[in-house]
């Protein structure tokens, strides 16, 4: 009865992939969905809005064959693209290590000090003042004004502080914004970051001991789906870059004290000299949405016996732009200054079109000697 019935012809089934495009500024993977005939992978990255001419195919393209309901086979391709001439070879922080010789400092004068504030290099973003060879040649430029006023200055130590926002990310508000504009991939950002604090660290460490100090930021921070996550002295690029550094450091014998915030918390403050005259408090910034709301949050932080309430020096990133500001009396008898740092970076484009405002980079420096007040004098390295 069932000789002549043809079985059903099995029909394979659309493999199980997401079709889409995922790019991290640097480096992309193109997952097509089925076509009966192959493609040029260029046409499809240009229709998907990039340019052919800055983008290129890498690796041997994967693909993936099922047949339709009326019996046509497609085929599917994953390739992977990146950026065609990357601007810099970048440099990781191992070789770096590798080049260091270490000497002891020359020292100075134990009742001096200088304080250098790296601030929102941002690494990885790009804009109007270029990418990350330019933030590279500035960075380097203001390195060498520091290391001149090392060398005239004679100071028993040197602090480090990183303000914050060391990195760029992909993962802020406007998060696909940044995958456009990056040219660094975050692994990529990282190790350029970590790069360029050690190359700090090593050229201050010719001339004196250092302490290095960083907190927590938002654009270092750990985001999923563009919301915190985690604890902000611990779950943050920023710090994780120190933690670096500080195992490196002792590997290598530079003689580096390190300051990070406690787990829970994004401030940080210490006592200079240990007199209670030059006490520095150290936060990013982006607690408050606007400079002029920066005391009030200081003051609140005080009230609240936070980290930051002793201070008489505070030290913020973020809005980049030098600002100094008195801000009353210290119970040491000295005032409060509030001291806000120059920016780094890119260049923050989006905000000179809205408000027509722009900031030259700098590293922002300033001294401080034992039972002297800090005055409000500052260096724009």
């Amino acid at each position: 009865m069932l000789d002549n019935l043809e079985p059903a012809k099995k029909i394979e089934t659309s493999p199980t992939f997401k079709q889409g495009i995922e790019f991290d500024g640097v480096e992309g993977t193109a997952t097509t969905p089925g076509y009966t005939e192959q493609i040029n992978f260029d046409d499809y990255l240009r229709e998907a809005g990039f340019d052919p001419e800055e983008i290129e195919v890498v690796g041997t393209p994967r693909t993936s064959r099922w047949q339709r309901y009326d019996g046509e086979w497609l085929t599917a391709w994953r390739f992977t693209f990146r950026k065609k001439n990357v601007l810099i070879d970048l440099p990781t922080l191992f070789a770096e290590a590798k080049k260091t010789r270490v000497k002891a400092p020359k020292g100075g004068d134990k009742d001096k000090v200088l304080v250098v504030c790296p601030s929102d290099f941002q690494v990885g973003k790009t804009g109007s003042r270029g990418g990350t060879k330019e933030l590279f040649e500035r960075v380097f430029a203001a390195y060498d004004r520091i290391e001149a006023q090392l060398k005239k200055g004679k100071y028993g130590r040197v602090y480090i502080l990183d303000a914050g926002d060391i990195i760029e990310s992909v993962s802020n508000t406007a998060d696909m914004q940044q995958l456009a504009t990056n040219d660094l991939s975050p692994m990529q950002q990282t190790d350029a970051a970590a790069s360029l604090l050690y190359e700090l660290i090593k050229r201050c460490a010719k001339y004196a001991p250092v302490t290095m100090a960083g907190v927590g930021s938002n654009h270092c921070q750990l985001r999923v789906n563009r919301q915190t996550v985690g604890r902000p002295g611990v779950d943050d690029w920023g710090i994780v870059i120190i933690q670096q550094l500080q195992r490196l450091t002792k590997e290598v014998g530079l003689d580096v004290n390190y300051l990070i915030p406690q787990p829970e918390d994004e401030s940080l403050a210490f006592d200079v000299f240990g007199d209670g005259k030059h006490i520095i408090g150290l936060w990013h910034g982006h607690q408050s949405s606007r400079p002029d709301q920066v005391p009030t949050w200081w003051r609140q932080q005080t009230f609240g016996s936070q980290p930051v309430a002793a201070a008489s020096i505070a030290v913020t990133g973020h809005f980049h732009h030098t600002r100094i500001q008195e801000l009353g009396q210290h119970p040491n008898g000295g005032s409060r200054w509030w001291i806000q740092c120059s920016t780094m970076d890119a260049g923050s484009d989006w905000f000179r079109r809205q408000s027509g405002e722009d900031s030259v980079p700098a590293i922002t420096g300033f001294e401080l000697e034992k039972d002297k007040f800090f005055q409000g004098a500052i260096f724009r390295f």
